[in-house]
């Protein structure tokens, strides 16, 4: 890009010269990872009304789900209250909290790398020294997230439309609602930090934590009138009550937060020096203490690591507790048994909800080991890996600390998960545990084609996501699309065997650990070999 590119036009505000120009550049670096998200989270909302229609066909078993979720308390933490037994407002119900959570992530994501990721890379200065405003970039930024945000709620509100127009009216605009709030939010981490990593994971840690007020709100209470659920933007969007007398009000609450956040952003971004921010960074020690690439590695994702291991462990305590009131959420529907049973693979229920969300727990930590795999081309593209190499280190030493942490990072927090369903369920804690190890081979084999991509094709590396994206929609809406066996197989989780409950097959768990191992080793014979990029 040249600096011809961002001239001030005729009568433009000096503060935003070159937003559109840099508008223009993000969503074109961003045509890959958001149309992805997007399809994958509108495709989660879109199949509901049909699989719950399988579910629960009739008003009779739909209002039977009514009332069994005013009395289950455990299951309102995970999905909040339902307002109405119609198809439209289950869906609501069912997947409104992910499917903003959704837009909350790829939100932040986006706003981050556009502002953060790129004064940390050198890329802003650069920019910067031509004709561009001083807020341009964080005006571009934004708008590339709400760009994103408004086409989920479009595809929402077009999709659901059948169910009723002003309900998913309301729904997708509470979902993008959701979006934005984080997306200012992101907007003031990432003037505050000097590091797109942290503002990335401290933003990250505020919507966790809006998950938990909401959770902890909805066990409470079976109507969303807790305090705590409202301190949540999660608990705002079922609050909104979409196919159920909409409250519109609720909407103001999403606008006046964004729009806050917005200003105290762009105040912030007024003044400070590019590259810099308001909690600077704390110098380290006047001597090097790190013994190697794996030192190093592992000083670079512990927090990642520490992070990931406590959402596990918490996730398996609340869905362990859990599982002693799946048979009252099922009842007599014969149709919900036989999908939970698909999922887990077992005839007793009991057993077949722990295995489908310890399988939920498997496909999460897919996303974990790609993260932490994708580290080594972060640093490689970002040059901090030039330095390192440059010393007596050799490219595949500097690649197992990484991997290292990748891979026994996976193992650790599968198995915190299952300590975390032991505690929380209080039975067959080492049937448990067990179950939650087995998914390891097929997280692996997930991490390997992260590996294989960055060895071999580094610039196709970032699509290992849309493999652990599309891993995870077919192993989380597959069984309920009754999609055929051949198209679940394609996960490497479709050949995994389906515990506790069922019995333990070596063979498919040899194949897909070799596999990994194969797939590793390629990515590290590509890596070896190629150039590297500086």
């Amino acid at each position: 890009m040249t600096g011809t590119a961002f001239a001030v036009r005729p009568g433009g505000s000096r503060e935003l010269a070159g937003t559109a120009t840099l508008l223009r550049f993000a969503l074109r670096r961003d045509r890959l990872m958001t149309p992805v998200w997007i399809a994958v989270t509108a495709l989660m909302v879109l199949s509901m009304p049909n699989s719950l229609q399988a579910l629960y066909g009739t008003p009779a078993e739909r209002a039977g789900l009514v009332r069994q979720m005013e009395t289950n308390s455990s299951l309102r933490a995970m999905v909040g209250p339902v307002f109405d037994d119609s198809l439209g407002a289950l869906t609501a119900w069912r997947v409104g909290v992910y499917a903003a959570a959704a837009a909350a992530v790829l939100s932040l994501l986006v706003v981050v790398r556009h502002t953060r990721d790129e004064e940390e890379s050198g890329r802003q200065e650069l920019v910067a020294s031509g004709m561009v405003g001083r807020r341009a970039s964080l005006t571009a930024a934004l708008l590339a997230a709400a760009v994103a945000d408004a086409a989920l709620a479009l595809l929402v509100t077009a999709g659901l439309a059948g169910q009723g127009a002003t309900g998913a009216v309301a729904f997708g605009v509470g979902i993008a609602g959701v979006g934005m709030v984080f997306a200012t939010l992101a907007a003031i981490v990432a003037q505050l930090t000097e590091s797109a990593r942290l503002a990335r994971g401290l933003t990250a840690g505020v919507l966790g934590a809006a998950f938990v007020l909401r959770a902890a709100g909805d066990s409470a209470t079976d109507d969303g009138s807790s305090p705590l659920t409202w301190l949540s933007p999660l608990g705002w969007l079922e609050n909104l009550r979409a196919f159920a007398d909409e409250r519109w009000w609720v909407l103001l609450l999403f606008t006046a937060a964004a729009a806050l956040q917005g200003a105290v952003a762009y105040a912030l971004a007024g003044r400070r020096d590019v590259g810099m921010g308001f909690l600077p960074a704390r110098p380290g020690p006047a001597t090097g203490r790190l013994g190697g690439a794996g030192a190093l590695a592992w000083r670079l994702q512990r927090g990642g690591v520490l992070g990931w291991s406590i959402g596990f462990l918490l996730a398996g305590v609340v869905y362990g507790a859990m599982t002693e009131g799946a048979a009252d959420l099922v009842g007599d529907n014969d149709d919900a048994r036989r999908i939970i049973e698909r999922m887990g693979g077992q005839a007793a229920l009991t057993d077949a909800f722990l295995s489908a969300m310890i399988g939920v727990l498997g496909l999460v930590a897919a996303l974990y080991v790609v993260a932490s795999v994708l580290r080594l081309h972060g640093e490689e593209t970002s040059g901090r890996a030039e330095p390192v190499l440059a010393g007596a280190v050799g490219r595949l030493r500097w690649a197992a600390g990484h991997l290292a942490v990748a891979f026994g990072g996976s193992a650790l927090i599968m198995l915190l998960a299952g300590l975390g369903f032991a505690a929380g369920y209080g039975k067959d804690a080492g049937a448990v545990l067990g179950a939650c190890l087995v998914q390891l081979p097929a997280v692996w084999v997930v991490g390997g084609v992260a590996v294989l991509l960055h060895g071999v094709a580094p610039r196709a590396a970032p699509a290992a996501w849309g493999v652990s994206g599309a891993v995870l929609l077919l192993g989380w809406i597959g069984p309920a699309l009754h999609l055929p066996e051949a198209v679940l197989d394609v996960s490497p989780f479709g050949h995994l065997p389906k515990m506790p409950g069922g019995q333990m097959q070596g063979p498919p768990l040899l194949v897909l650990t070799g596999l990994a191992v194969v797939l590793v080793a390629a990515g590290l014979v590509g890596l070896r070999r190629r150039d590297m990029t500086t």
